[in-house]
């Protein structure tokens, strides 16, 4: 789940309704521009398809509505054992085949859970695209969901949890340490990888009650790209999803954070650590406002890239640290593929001549240069470009995945993926004014949280004297 950097793209057409779609004509916006045709079936399901004939792949990816933030109190982890049980088999497809079915055909599977989401796909042989459909109808209709499934997987989820974070070093610095500190609403600050004892106390009617209120189609949407064709690949999306049935839309819990007024600050010491850490994160704007786009500027400008702010003055001249981490929701996405709130982060691994104070006194120099006067737009437009290389180097990545990624989240939180081609427009829309702006508000100390990881000292040893004077 760690660090796993998704990609950054653009498309354009909306189709709306949910019978015979609307072609919309495509926006005036510059930028990269891929044709997406975008619908609804009768039972809510949301459809995403772009063409993209590079290469004889297909990615069919489906986005569930539930990721860790809102999984049920006292069952944390229970978003991401869910993930797995997705494997274990379905109606048509014993324990373990959805995998061998992708495999057996050339192609490669993943999936993953995150604060707002559960995702899988899979890339494949564009010819080989019916079959996927088929596989992944078949889970979504009718996952078997036995004891038996769901104990073994409890064994593996509370494997990865011990591998990753208890037995690991950093293993939950900073990535689950600052959203625990940073929120105060339970729904943002658990721990989403699971504790032990949650994970261990699921039930098999949690399990099925989980995915009768989740994992149904008015909750999803299913994303194809890459080598098809939008006529058949319809029929076939009617064929194996349109009979489906839905449930009633499940209420979403309340998610807001109140404004950060203070700064806040917990440390911990991790036995297995050999050089201190420290992280810090700064609560975000709404997502899609103008100043969230400005933090998406800031954040290239201070962190991203050895030609940043605060990589100038921590690596280069301070001498810290070798490398900077984070970013907008940097350790388990990008910017755009959240929907609640979220931490503008930064974390080191530093030597331990250096202070975490003095680390945050050389950050806030950084900083505090930037609230106190325009940016040079020089800055911005190189900001821009560099938005603009990670946009067009991310696009054939993984057989379209990155492209699909988007798709979902535009359509899933804001059943508009014609927002998506807006993305390169509303940065540009970015004046120095409201970067000042949004960094005054932003990046101020009292909206910061800062974790400090601290390494345990070997206890001191003493000389056997023999008693001599």
């Amino acid at each position: 789940m760690r660090k796993i950097l998704y990609t950054l793209v653009v498309a354009v057409v909306l189709i709306s309704g949910t019978s015979a779609p609307l072609h919309a004509q495509a926006s005036k916006a510059t930028g990269i521009k891929v044709p997406v045709t975008y619908y609804k079936l009768p039972n809510g399901l949301k459809v995403v398809l772009s063409p993209e004939r590079s290469a004889p792949l297909v990615t069919v990816a489906v986005y569930y509505n539930i990721g860790f933030r809102i999984e049920p109190r006292n069952r944390t982890g229970f978003a991401h054992l869910f993930e797995h049980l997705m494997f274990q088999g379905s109606k048509n497809l014993g324990k373990l085949e959805f995998i061998k079915l992708v495999e057996s055909n050339g192609g490669v599977l993943n999936g993953s859970t995150r604060f707002d989401f559960t995702n899988y796909f899979a890339v494949v042989p564009a010819h080989k695209t019916e079959t996927l459909l088929w596989a992944e109808a078949d889970r979504m209709r009718g996952l078997d969901i036995t004891q038996e499934n769901l104990v073994n997987q409890q064994g593996v989820v509370a494997n990865e949890v011990k591998v990753n974070v208890l037995n690991q070093p950093y293993g939950a610095f900073p990535w689950i340490d600052l959203p625990m500190a940073a929120f105060t609403n339970w729904y943002n600050a658990h721990n989403f990888y699971g504790d032990l004892k949650d994970l261990e106390a699921a039930t098999l009617e949690d399990a099925k009650a989980f995915a009768t209120k989740y994992y149904q189609p008015q909750n999803a949407v299913l994303v194809v790209t890459g080598d098809i064709e939008e006529a058949e690949v319809k029929r076939w999306v009617d064929k194996y999803f349109s009979g489906i049935p839905s449930q009633p839309a499940e209420a979403l819990p309340d998610i807001n954070e109140p404004r950060q007024e203070q700064e806040k600050t917990v440390s911990r010491t991790d036995k297995l650590a050999k050089k201190p850490a420290v992280g810090f994160g700064y609560q975000m704007p709404k997502r899609g406002t103008p100043e969230y786009y400005a933090m998406g500027l800031i954040d290239q400008i201070l962190l991203q890239g050895e030609d940043s702010l605060l990589y100038q003055e921590l690596v280069k001249n301070k001498n810290y640290t070798s490398g900077l981490n984070g970013g907008i929701n940097g350790y388990l996405g990008n910017m755009f593929n959240y929907n609640g709130p979220m931490l503008f982060s930064v974390d080191l691994i530093h030597d331990e001549k250096a202070t975490p104070a003095q680390i945050l006194a050389s950050a806030d120099q950084v900083i505090e240069v930037m609230q106190s006067k325009p940016v040079d737009q020089r800055l911005i437009d190189r900001a821009i470009v560099k938005l603009r290389s990670g946009l067009y180097d991310t696009m054939t990545q993984f057989g379209g995945f990155g492209r699909a990624d988007l798709l979902a989240s535009f359509a899933l939180f804001d059943d508009k993926p014609d927002n998506i081609n807006m993305i390169e427009e509303n940065f540009r829309k970015v004046t120095p004014a409201l970067i000042q702006k949004t960094a005054k508000e932003y990046l101020r100390k009292t909206n910061r949280t800062v974790v400090v990881l601290n390494i345990e000292k070997p206890a001191a040893t003493t000389t056997a004297t023999g008693g001599a004077k």
